[in-house]
C-alpha cells in the first residue's frame, strides 16, 4: 500500500517529461517531408530511429534490475 503513491509520482514526472519531448517530435533534421500540390509525404525517419534508441535503453535498465 505504501507504493501507490511513489508509484503515481513517478508515472506521472514521465508523463511531464513525454509531454515535453513530445514537441520536438517529427520536427527533427533527416525527418522526410515532400509537398507537392495537394499531396503532402511525411516520414520521421530520424524520430523513428531516436524513439527506438531510447526505448532500447529503458528496457535494457529495466531488464538489469529484474
Amino acid at each position: 500500500m505504501n507504493d501507490m503513491p511513489k508509484m503515481l509520482i513517478t508515472s506521472g514526472g514521465i508523463l511531464v517529461v513525454i509531454g515535453l519531448l513530445w514537441q520536438f517530435v517529427g520536427k527533427l533534421p533527416g525527418d522526410i517531408f515532400i509537398k507537392k500540390g495537394n499531396t503532402t509525404f511525411y516520414f520521421p525517419i530520424v524520430t523513428c530511429i531516436l524513439v527506438s534508441v531510447v526505448l532500447s535503453l529503458i528496457f535494457y535498465v529495466i531488464g538489469k534490475f529484474k
